[in-house]
């Protein structure tokens, strides 16, 4: 049976993990042009959709029809010859090969012989002129790119293989502003040529900008398909997670109390700059600016992942000398990293081990490890945080992103931190794993811990924090009180350039 309405039909997709349904009758339905959305909480089965899709997973029940014709897709082979390209959060470029070389890495030759360099940069040059981007240099190593631009190299080199649908996955999440303009541009340029791009994202006002129809996933199951003029994104959200949420922000009850960490003219490397700051017990402390302004490199230094060239750093009244992430944990500082994947998580160990490294005092008893009081405190960590798993010796990577982001939470509540860095908590998490870690974050706060929270979500800024720092290249250039925290005032100080 054909089906010549929609360019891709995934039709009752069905799939299980040793037993366990992860997806039930799944249906989407793309048109050719169409910018469709997938969205979904963490866990509700969309990267295991695209998986099948793009041949990484074979499906258990269920029909894949391209432009009408039923398909078989058993590899990434499979996928790539009916014009189907996935570009994941983590690019598939060679970093150290040109752009002209990373957009025709697989056909560098041709039929030929021989690479014809000239023809290669040439038509490099074309397919970036035809994005938008002619001021992207061909010969440019992709290393040296901006994020922005690795991520339309990597666009270019699926539109080359002729790729007519296209999946996004997060791919505003570490982008600037600017950029995100940029990528709609181009997005809005392969809508006009045809291709159909599925557009993951966890962010609603970018799916009420760009997107035209949404499909909504929950706990693996088909929750239905809207057009996002129809529907607010209070609809969304009921739909994603089954019921409305009241309230974004938790209310600030937490009672500020003495000063936990204060820190005097912090310089490191190039990217740290005369920083001063102080945060106090029960306080959230906003660091706003723009990618790249010094934020992270900042409470790096201050964890003592990052080389210190000069400063001071007082710890509960005392002077300290975080020469290492060991001795700050020792000092009750912890730090959840931006990069939960790299920095946050072993992913290729026990949620179990991930949980109670930094706490492994907890768990044993003269050296030896106490396997049912690990066990037992672990299961605990893990519900109070509302942690979907299946087993605690299942490895790290078998989360979603959200889960994934509280067990790495997860290991620092179980250290007892007295001050703690949450550097972007809630990126590529869902809408309602936001309003868990917001209230985590709430509660941790009222229990007196001095809490700094870095995010380039203004609204994050603005909805949590007790007051706010912002840089700019390396150095503050001002600071908010709760009443002034607002858009216009946070990017007026992220633009501005610190007095020197």
């Amino acid at each position: 049976m054909e089906q010549a309405n929609y360019q891709l039909e995934m039709r009752g997709i069905s799939k299980q993990f040793n037993g366990v349904t992860v997806l039930q009758d799944i249906t989407v339905q793309v048109n050719k042009g169409e910018i469709h959305a997938l969205v979904g909480e963490n866990g509700a089965g969309k990267s295991t959709l695209i998986k099948i899709l793009s041949g990484a997973y074979t499906k258990d029940a269920g029909e894949i029809f391209i432009d009408g014709k039923k398909v078989s897709i058993t590899s990434p082979l499979d996928a790539k010859k009916l014009g189907i390209a996935v570009i994941y959060q983590e690019f598939m470029l060679a970093p150290d090969l040109s752009v002209a070389e990373n957009i025709y890495i697989d056909r560098l030759s041709g039929d030929k012989k021989f690479i014809n360099w000239k023809r290669l940069r040439s038509d490099a040059k074309k397919q970036l002129e035809d994005l938008g981007f002619a001021d992207i240099p061909v010969t440019a190593k992709v290393r040296n790119l901006s994020v922005a631009h690795q991520q339309v190299v990597e666009i270019c080199k699926c539109l080359t293989r002729d790729a007519r649908i296209l999946v996004l996955d997060e791919p505003t999440a570490v982008l600037t502003v600017a950029e995100i303009r940029k990528l709609f541009e181009v997005i809005r340029v392969l809508k006009e040529k045809g291709v159909s791009v599925i557009f993951i994202s966890h962010h609603m006002d970018e799916i009420f900008e760009l997107c035209d129809r949404v499909t909504v996933l929950k706990d693996g199951h088909y929750m239905g398909t809207r057009s996002v003029c129809d529907v607010t994104s209070k609809d969304l959200i009921h739909l994603m997670i089954g019921r409305e949420l009241t309230q974004m922000f938790p209310k600030r009850g937490a009672v500020i109390g003495d000063v936990v960490l204060k820190v005097e003219r912090l310089n490191s490397g190039k990217r740290v700059r005369d920083v001063g700051f102080e945060v106090r017990s029960g306080e959230i402390l906003g660091f706003g600016g723009l990618v790249g302004s010094g934020r992270t490199e900042a409470m790096r230094a201050v964890f003592g992942a990052d080389k210190m060239d000069s400063g001071e750093i007082t710890m509960l009244g005392k002077r300290v000398n975080f020469s290492n992430p060991r001795s700050a944990i020792r000092h009750g500082f912890g730090y959840l990293s931006e990069n939960r994947k790299a920095l946050g998580l072993i992913v290729d160990q026990s949620i179990r081990v991930n949980t109670t490294m930094a706490s492994l005092q907890k768990v044993t008893q003269r050296g030896f490890l106490k396997k049912k009081r690990e066990k037992d405190h672990v299961v605990s960590l893990l519900s109070q945080l509302s942690t979907k798993y299946g087993s605690i010796e299942d490895d790290a990577s078998s989360l979603s992103g959200g889960n994934q982001q509280k067990v790495a939470l997860a290991k620092w509540i179980s250290s007892d931190c007295k001050c703690m860095v949450f550097d972007e908590p809630t990126r590529g998490v869902d809408v309602g794993a936001k309003v868990e870690i917001y209230n985590i974050m709430n509660k941790l706060a009222e229990q007196g811990v001095a809490i700094i929270m870095i995010s380039s979500e203004m609204t994050e800024i603005i909805g949590m924090c007790d007051r706010a720092i912002v840089m700019h290249q390396g150095r503050i250039t001002g600071e908010l009180s709760k009443e002034n925290l607002s858009e216009e005032n946070i990017i007026e100080l992220a633009i501005k350039e610190a007095a020197q």
